[in-house]
């Protein structure tokens, strides 16, 4: 686990990979980390109607040594709460205070993402996309969106990126990667079906697998080089939701700042050529 991460979401990163005992632990906390704070771990174990060793377990797979080691982390972030500041959104709530609730929703979306993104897998995915022959951005759905703004960015900054959200295409693409290529794929769940195969069938054909998901556990993470982990709390009703769309192009933002940063020269003409090519195209 990323040191500072933010423990409350990094529960609902981890929670799809849960066992059903340990899913029990985490809903106890996520349901009242306030009291979970002044308990003992047969307190919450006995709350979530679990072991002990439960509790234990789940703590572990967080990344802390033990139950208090858990408990301070999740008391240091309530000092900044990580749930919304102004609370739900009800339905005789005036505009002005769903604006407030909104902003204040996205705002932690963002904080949260940075607090789950790991120095070390950023490094690795910047320098992969730098040495890349070619640069492939997948998502279907929601996340193929995502996956054609990523394009358009990297397209910009004069790199040979490629974007698809058909399933079809996606997985052709994938049986003709080399070693020269890199694939990102997008997806929140990190279990869309159609992209975790195709993801696999990148790896196999020796391609650098970056992944961008809400799911430090998901199916997708286990044919990645480089994991990101983007945060988000939707629902199965909420697919695509601002917010976690939000979260992921943040990721996305920091990554082709890092790599025009890194290629500032190239990157920078590339921007100069491709400003010009459309600058006549508005009034």
């Amino acid at each position: 686990m990323q040191a500072g991460a933010n423990s409350i979401a990094m529960i609902h990163s981890i929670l799809p990979s849960l066992s059903n005992a340990e899913q029990k632990v985490a809903q106890a906390v996520l349901d009242n980390p306030s009291n979970t704070v002044y308990s003992s771990v047969t307190d919450l174990a006995e709350t979530a109607e679990v072991g002990e060793t439960t509790v234990i377990r789940f703590c572990r797979k967080l990344g802390y040594r033990g139950f208090q080691e858990f408990k301070l982390a999740v008391a240091q972030d309530l000092v900044s709460p990580s749930q919304q500041v102004y609370g739900k959104i009800e339905e005789d709530d005036p505009i002005d205070v769903i604006c407030k609730k909104m902003t204040a929703f996205s705002t932690q979306a963002v904080e949260d993402t940075l607090s789950l993104l790991q120095e070390s897998q950023l490094q690795k995915a910047t320098d992969a996309l730098i040495a890349a022959r070619r640069q492939f951005f997948f998502g279907v759905g929601s996340s193929g969106i995502t996956a054609q703004d990523a394009q358009y960015h990297f397209m910009r900054l004069g790199f040979d990126a490629h974007a698809a959200s058909d399933a079809h295409i996606i997985a052709m693409n994938c049986s003709m990667m080399t070693p020269a290529d890199v694939v990102l794929g997008i997806s929140t769940s990190g279990s869309t079906k159609d992209l975790v195969d195709a993801m696999k069938l990148a790896k196999e054909n020796g391609a650098y697998v970056i992944c961008l998901t809400s799911h430090a556990r998901s199916p997708i993470t286990s044919y990645a080089d480089a994991v990101l982990i983007a945060a988000s709390k939707e629902t199965p009703l909420q697919g695509g939701a601002f917010a976690s769309k939000l979260a992921q192009i943040h990721v996305l933002d920091i990554l082709s700042t890092i790599v025009s940063l890194k290629q500032r020269a190239s990157t920078f003409e590339a921007l100069s050529k491709s400003a010009k090519s459309v600058v006549d195209k508005m009034y």
